[in-house]
């Protein structure tokens, strides 16, 4: 086996991790300042609770199910920058245009939809590409410190999209808000196309000894369906995969709390992207410091999950805004771990040539699991609360229980420790 190095004039491992994170800053300015407005923006459309519901929930699967073929498809065909600049380009057109829904009369709020679907499906054809790309990368600084680095700039955007929005809102309209965001659109293609030119192949900086640089195919002896479920990655794959899946499918997503804020009238419309912001600035904070964790002692950091998880209904969907304010910080945590420090433990698990198909097929069961909680949260959400709680609490003992199994098989306490 070779070892590969990046050329002397290619940029520092640090540098790419960073140039990656710049990017989703301007990406995430976009959809994350349309999505701290979904339950305000559809409700204005004329949507219940469980629309909304279904819509996010919905939009989530999508991003995270067909990820199961996205996957694949960039290992088998080698187009992880391809893939990666389709999916940003998505993003960067069909939010803009959620400008328009209020123009079109009643069909509004199903083209809303469209576009809010069309967005996350950008996020599932470039998700496991991305994520193969930058795991070359941070391998060279630490996976979870790269990872939470990337996830840290990531959540900027997340964090100045939504006061960018509320600035619009304030002064103009929702639908102004939505047509500002062309603009870090824009900025977030010209940043990947020029980092894409300066690294065409980031596997040059992964340390360990390989023979499969970006662009290999992979297996080529298993069918296509074999390879989106997965076939040949190890048990100890999927039972992480379903225990970090039950977290995912189980908290509450924000178009719910924004759409509880707003028909509770705890909050204006153009408050609610503020309290969105601060939830991304404890994400932010939340990578940083369980990626730090994570590379000193291990994934046992990742049990706080359930744990947040299952406080989130109890506080965020409740009568008072202080109670809310503090579910919305524990949505903020458990988001930003599930969005970074989460990521790398499959990176440890799943070998380089199969890593984007790994990250597919670990999207996908998320996914199936976040359209059902997606629907049942707002399902519940009309007609009882005490049971959303319960309900939740329940799937993160489950969680809980899962994750502690898998990390006792796997050895990874000791791998990564």
């Amino acid at each position: 086996m070779a070892v590969t190095r990046p050329a002397l004039s290619a940029p520092s491992a640090w540098r790419v991790v960073w140039w990656f994170g710049f990017v989703s800053l301007a990406a995430d300015m976009v959809y994350e300042g349309a999505r701290s407005v979904y339950g305000p923006l559809l409700a204005a459309l004329g949507a219940s609770a469980i629309v909304v519901g279904l819509v996010t929930g919905a939009g989530e699967a999508v991003a995270l199910v067909l990820r199961l073929a996205f996957g694949p498809l960039a290992d088998r065909t080698g187009r992880y920058w391809s893939l990666t600049i389709l999916g940003y380009g998505l993003t960067a057109v069909c939010v803009p245009l959620l400008a328009l829904a209020p123009r079109l009369g009643t069909a509004g709020l199903g083209f809303a939809a469209t576009m809010i679907l069309l967005e996350r499906l950008g996020k599932a054809i470039r998700s496991p590409s991305k994520s193969a790309l930058l795991a070359h990368v941070a391998v060279a600084v630490g996976r979870g410190r790269g990872f939470g680095v990337h996830k840290a700039l990531d959540q900027v955007g997340a964090f100045a999209g939504p006061l960018v929005v509320a600035g619009v809102v304030a002064v103009s309209s929702l639908w102004w808000g939505m047509a500002v965001l062309a603009v870090p659109g824009a900025i977030a293609m010209v940043l990947l196309l020029t980092l894409r030119r300066r690294v065409p192949d980031p596997s040059t900086y992964d340390v360990a000894p390989t023979d499969d640089p970006v662009g290999d195919a992979g297996p080529e002896h298993r069918g296509w369906w074999a390879e989106a479920v997965g076939a040949g990655l190890s048990g100890d794959f999927f039972r992480y995969a379903v225990a970090a899946s039950l977290t995912t499918g189980a908290l509450v997503t924000f178009g719910i709390i924004g759409y509880h804020l707003t028909v509770k009238g705890l909050l204006p419309v153009a408050a609610v992207p503020i309290v969105y912001a601060a939830a991304m600035a404890v994400e932010a904070v939340a990578a940083l410091l369980v990626g730090s964790v994570y590379d000193r002692t291990g994934p046992r950091v990742l049990l706080v999950v359930p744990v947040l998880v299952a406080l989130v209904p109890a506080l965020a969907l409740d009568s008072a805004l202080v109670a809310v304010l503090a579910g919305v910080v524990a949505w903020g945590f458990a988001q930003g771990v599930q969005d970074s420090t989460i990521k790398a433990v499959v990176a440890e698990l799943v070998e380089a040539p199969r890593r984007a198909t790994a990250y597919g097929v670990f999207a996908g069961i998320q996914g199936l699991l976040a359209i059902v909680g997606g629907v049942g949260a707002g399902w519940l959400y009309e007609r009882s609360l005490p049971a959303l709680v319960a309900v939740v609490a329940l799937t993160q003992v489950v969680a809980l229980v899962l994750l502690a199994d898998t990390f006792r098989r796997s050895g990874l306490r000791r791998r990564a420790g």
